[in-house]
């Protein structure tokens, strides 16, 4: 029978008040309690805390505190990666972020989310989707991905998007739900 966190990885249902997922939200919460602690001449250490709390990250990886995750080892994110201040990722699934992207302020990344059925979410089961980000994308503050979807190369979502469904190659997304607003790679 597969361990609960077996399951939650697998995006099926779940239950988070297992000990053993319970461990690995407090290391969590500890380490990015360590990160938001540092200051702005502590790259050497930012580094360290997000080599120790991320899946794996590329060089020239810069997040800028405060930074929340769930677990972070489902977080993986390429070169020249930048995050700006207030990131939110709830990585209950893997969140894979390709090279050369840019996520302004604010900005949350959802692969948590929960049963529609009302009896179901009340025993307090939850499952995951997982969430990928290209290469060369720009996501905008405040945006919001929720869980499952892909944000193909060369993309930009705009501040305050939305996203429900997948955004396409070179295509930038805005509004609530995101739309295509515009075609990069139609110019």
């Amino acid at each position: 029978m597969p361990s609960e966190k077996e399951k939650m990885l697998a995006g099926e249902l779940y239950d988070p008040s297992d000990p053993e997922l319970v461990a690995d939200r407090k290391r969590a919460r500890t380490l990015t309690r360590q990160y938001n602690g540092t200051t702005a001449d502590e790259t050497g250490r930012r580094r360290d805390i997000v080599d120790e709390l991320f899946g794996s990250a590329g060089d020239d990886c810069y997040v800028e505190p405060p930074l929340r995750c769930d677990y972070g080892y489902n977080i993986h994110v390429g070169e020249n990666f930048y995050a700006n201040f207030d990131c939110v990722v709830l990585d209950v699934c893997r969140v894979e972020i390709g090279r050369n992207c840019m996520v302004g302020p604010g900005v949350h990344i959802y692969t948590a989310t929960h049963p529609l059925d009302a009896s179901e979410r009340v025993a307090g089961r939850e499952y995951g989707k997982p969430v990928t980000v290209g290469d060369d994308v720009w996501i905008g503050g405040g945006a919001v991905l929720n869980p499952g979807v892909t944000v193909d190369d060369e993309a930009v979502v705009g501040s305050g998007a939305v996203v429900t469904g997948d955004v396409p190659n070179g295509a930038v997304v805005q509004g609530n739900p995101a739309e295509v607003v515009k075609e990069l790679n139609a110019e």
